[in-house]
């Protein structure tokens, strides 16, 4: 009985050989005949076309960086994700920086390349954080560039755009609001990223040696701005507020940025703008900050180019100088002009972010420009000033445990006389834990910084009188010698 007569084993390996062969030529011919940048375009377009005729499933990408800046959701992706995890999630990090308790809570972060797995209203969402490094050049050094990828049926995509992922953004807003660590922000010049650690400051309101009325209104000052976003955006406005801190050194101008960011729960950018090459490197400093977030810049009067007193000719054109700074500063290396520093805090790009906090301190304020002084660029300023009575009262009680002493009314009539920081008051009362001998020991500093201040005075009138003296005599000397030229 004849019949199809199957191939034998042999046959089929031979035949498999002679394929893997061919296909092992054709594909170095393809190798050595198109470049690389060809067949990634050619792989992926063949992949686009079978994802999309074939495939039932979409697929959201939201990068780390839109249009230059930090993608806002991103961020809220990366909170949102790690309260989502479930027995479908293989990989997961785990850690803290707290130093001081090494059994503390591990905070959970999402892991790259792990699959998160959620559920939405009927709907299975899969989540994939992807990475790829960047490589280094001559001028600029991106660490990494990270993406999350979101896929979801065909048929859902709006569902997900238009529900989904506004409930991610509602519940990362929320988190943001109750995080339980800060950080703060330096900036790396040599690889142009700003580099975090745990902020653990532990100055409360509570805390500050202020004036309660003066505390009071700033609390409420704050209060207020972080309630206002439909406000600024109704009036026009940037969502930011500008603080000047000024005072001698010691006042506690730190102190007040810490109390600050963890009142509101915000990072803090600490800038320090003699490390800015340009005004150039300046904006893109900036605008990789984060919503949320203090910018910190102290001692802005050691700046030299952004605080140098301008000509009348410059200061009648400030707007102009703002918005269109000419080539030569554009293009220079030697530091942030103060048209640079202006045209962020105040002009085109300070709209480069929402529900920021711009905090400046200085020790001499009649240092700075008068341009930078002006309300929407520094709208609240703080004078900083030495320890009065009801500071010094809420010190003795945060270092001494005490409200009242005999000694108190001894103190308070001595600072009325003699200027002391909150600083110097507090190092004092940190001598002893015994109350009456630390209030003795700031006794006798009042005392002794009381003389020292006496002798400076001393020698300050006399030096005036001498060189009144020597002015006098020069004086006398010209006209001496006019007579005489007049003979």
């Amino acid at each position: 009985m004849g019949g199809l007569q199957l191939p034998t084993m042999s046959t089929l390996l031979s035949l498999y050989a002679s394929l893997s062969a061919v296909a092992m030529i054709v594909r170095t011919i393809l190798n050595d005949m198109i470049p690389e940048s060809i067949r990634e375009f050619i792989s992926w377009k063949a992949s686009d076309f079978f994802s999309s005729y074939f495939s039932r499933d979409f697929t959201f990408l939201i990068e780390d960086h839109w249009e230059a800046v930090d993608n806002e959701t991103f961020r809220a992706v990366q909170a949102y994700l790690p309260t989502k995890v479930g027995p479908d999630t293989g990989c997961l990090l785990l850690g803290h920086n707290d130093n001081n308790n090494l059994l503390a809570a591990a905070q959970t972060g999402v892991s790259v390349y792990t699959r998160i797995v959620d559920h939405f209203q009927g709907m299975k969402l899969e989540w994939t954080l992807n990475e790829k490094e960047e490589s280094k050049n001559s001028h600029y050094y991106t660490p990494k560039k990270q993406w999350f990828q979101l896929r979801c049926k065909r048929s859902d995509r709006d569902r997900v755009f238009d529900g989904y992922i506004p409930h991610i953004c509602r519940t990362a807003e929320e988190i943001f609001k109750d995080r339980e660590i800060l950080s703060i922000y330096t900036y790396n010049r040599e690889e142009f990223y700003w580099e975090s650690t745990v902020f653990k400051h532990p100055a409360t309101f509570e805390t500050l040696a202020m004036e309660p009325e003066q505390k009071q209104g700033i609390i409420d000052d704050l209060d207020l701005f972080v309630r206002r976003k439909e406000y600024f955006r109704t009036v026009g406005r940037a969502w930011k507020r500008g603080y000047l801190l000024w005072g001698p050194p010691g006042t506690g101008k730190s102190t007040l940025v810490a109390a600050i960011a963890n009142h509101l729960r915000f990072h803090i950018y600490d800038l320090q703008l003699q490390g800015i090459r340009s005004d150039f490197e300046l904006r893109r400093v900036l605008t990789a900050t984060t919503n949320r977030s203090i910018l910190l810049i102290e001692d802005v009067d050691c700046s030299s180019n952004s605080t140098k007193p301008r000509s009348v000719d410059e200061t009648l054109n400030d707007d102009e100088d703002e918005n269109h700074p000419d080539e030569k500063k554009r293009s220079s290396d030697k530091g942030v002009t103060l048209s640079g520093l202006l045209n962020f805090i105040d002009g085109l790009w300070s709209s480069c972010g929402d529900e920021r906090i711009i905090i400046f301190t200085t020790n001499h304020k009649e240092k700075l420009d008068p341009a930078l002084l002006r309300p929407g660029r520094m709208d609240v300023h703080l004078y900083m000033g030495h320890c009065t009575a009801a500071g010094f009262k809420l010190l003795a009680g945060k270092y001494l445990g005490i409200q009242d002493h005999v000694i108190f009314k001894r103190i308070e009539d001595l600072m009325l006389k003699i200027p002391a920081t909150p600083a110097e008051v507090a190092q004092q009362l940190m001598v002893s834990g015994k109350p009456e001998v630390a209030l003795n020991g700031l006794v006798q500093f009042l005392k002794e910084k009381g003389i020292e201040i006496e002798k400076s005075e001393g020698k300050e009138e006399l030096s005036s009188k001498k060189l009144w003296s020597l002015m006098r005599k020069w004086k006398n000397k010209k006209k001496r010698m006019r007579l005489v030229a007049e003979e």
